[in-house]
């Protein structure tokens, strides 16, 4: 399982855009084949800070994810909105394992 998680900074501004922009993007993710989890997470303290945690069975499955037009489109339209680029550490995903819960 390959795990990423993506950190992005908003402008203020455009926060609701982005959580519209974003929820189309998680829909879609979650339909994938390679697709495990595709979360989305909004900080208390810093609304403009959000977490991407996307996880899928392998690195295919990821690299696939980045050539789909949900992302692309994603992409493109939130480039602008963001305050600094966004950064996406990949990690291994070692549990749960195929059958774990």
């Amino acid at each position: 399982m390959q795990v990423t998680l993506v950190q992005v900074h908003v402008l203020p501004e455009h926060i609701r855009d982005f959580i519209a922009a974003s929820a189309a993007n998680h829909r879609a993710s979650v339909q994938e084949p390679g697709n495990l989890r595709f979360d989305i997470l909004q900080s208390p303290e810093d609304p403009g800070h959000f977490i991407f945690y996307e996880a899928y069975r392998s690195e295919a499955d990821a690299a696939a994810h980045k050539e789909t037009a949900h992302y692309r489109a994603w992409r493109d339209t939130v480039a602008d909105w963001m305050a600094q680029p966004r950064e996406g550490i990949r990690y291994d995903g070692l549990y749960p394992q195929n059958g774990d819960q």
